[in-house]
């Protein structure tokens, strides 16, 4: 079963896991088993709701027998993942384990890019976002002292979302200042003022002919019936 995600269409913050596992595939939704339960206690550290985010995948059906998503399953589900990005414009990607933050952060590793956040690169479809990595938290299921590495970075969370919010508004004041500026008018040469002279006086000549017959004068033409 398909699994696009789920969330506030107007949320500024969206969770990117890697994809469905088998209580995803079989209720469709996205975080619904034991590491969506984990998920939704740590946004409840920080006051956030899961109601309040939108959570999906970068694959978004089950790999077959729970595996991790081959390169091929992720490039084929990317436009997908993009036009929802583009729909919802978040100010915050989060990043749910390697997979994900391969995706928004090419050639990092999840051990030393966990809590830290960089620009997301516009090709993604979030055209002005921050991307913050984080541990999927089924490693932390597995592994019980990532835990409170998972908590540490949740509660940094809130402080990435206020700096992006405060670069968005400075790039778009400045938009709006740049397309407000108004141009500077140009004074013509000397030598344009006498060829403008030049012009005004042919002009002027030009209205003392008598007015000569033009096609549509000609009835015969037709324009004048």
């Amino acid at each position: 079963m398909a699994v696009p995600g789920e969330g506030s269409p107007d949320t500024e913050v969206v969770f990117v896991g890697e994809g469905p596992g088998y209580n995803e595939d079989q209720q469709g939704r996205p975080f619904v088993g034991a590491a969506g339960t984990l998920l939704t206690e740590l946004l409840k550290q920080i006051g956030w709701k899961r109601e309040e985010v939108f959570i999906t995948n970068v694959v978004k059906c089950r790999p077959p027998g729970n595996r991790d998503p081959e390169p091929f399953e992720i490039e084929t589900c990317a436009p997908y993942l993009k036009r929802q990005l583009e729909v919802l414009d978040p100010s915050v990607i989060v990043t749910l384990g390697r997979y994900s933050l391969g995706t928004f952060m090419p050639g990092a590793r999840i051990s030393s890019a966990h809590g830290t956040s960089q620009p997301t690169d516009p090709a993604t479809g979030a055209e002005s976002a921050e991307t913050f990595a984080m541990y999927h938290p089924a490693a932390a299921l597995r592994q019980y002292s990532l835990r409170e590495t998972m908590l540490e970075d949740m509660c940094s969370l809130p402080g990435v979302l206020t700096r992006s919010r405060e670069r968005r508004t400075a790039t778009a004041t400045a938009t709006v200042a740049s397309s407000m500026a108004v141009p500077v008018p140009i004074e013509p040469e000397a030598d344009s003022e006498v060829a403008l002279d030049s012009e005004v006086a042919l002009d002027s000549e030009a209205m003392l002919e008598p007015a000569r017959p033009g096609p549509s004068d000609d009835p015969q033409l037709g324009f004048f019936g």
